[in-house]
């Protein structure tokens, strides 16, 4: 279903996604990391090269934004998207390096009808970050409220229904 369409009865818990595709250049990384995150694994090739990893990484909050890309193109709902409270267990298990390709897995953990406003919902996911390799190199659980189809989730029955007509 494409994205303009989907609210949030598409996102039932246990179905995963794929999306994507981001390619990662040096220029990108010490870009980035030389306006938001000034570390020399980010913005000096040559002490990148003699330190813990071994050459350039990017930021962590270099690969958030190059996520939040492409979760915003391909699976948050352009018409049902209302907001997000926030995530959960942010993690950065392996460095994301020049010339890596990024897609995204997401898998639906929780979707929750608001009780006090039932136009709405919440969805908690896990994200996952991963490269060329299929390793994961991000992992996030964040929470987005969503604007339901229905806003009751259980409509009365049809005049036709209640008193015994109909199909």
């Amino acid at each position: 279903m494409p994205v303009e369409d989907r609210y949030f009865e598409d996102y039932p818990p246990g179905a995963v996604y794929e999306y994507g595709e981001t390619q990662v250049s040096a220029e990108e990384i010490v870009e980035f990391a030389r306006r938001y995150d000034p570390q020399d694994m980010h913005v000096d090739p040559e002490k990148a090269a003699a330190g813990r990893f071994g050459g350039l990484i990017a930021s962590g909050w270099h690969t958030a934004g190059m996520m939040m890309r492409l979760f915003a193109d391909n699976f948050l709902p352009r018409n049902a998207s209302l907001a997000s409270p926030g995530i959960d267990e942010l993690r950065w298990p392996r460095p994301v390096r020049p010339g890596d390709r990024l897609h995204i897995r997401v898998t639906v953990l929780e979707a929750t009808r608001s009780r006090s406003k039932p136009d709405r919902g919440m969805v908690r996911t896990l994200v996952e970050v991963l490269n060329q390799e299929g390793e994961v190199v991000m992992s996030l659980k964040p929470m987005n409220i969503l604007r339901c189809r229905s806003p009751n989730p259980n409509p009365p029955p049809l005049a036709e229904e209640r008193m015994g007509g109909g199909r």
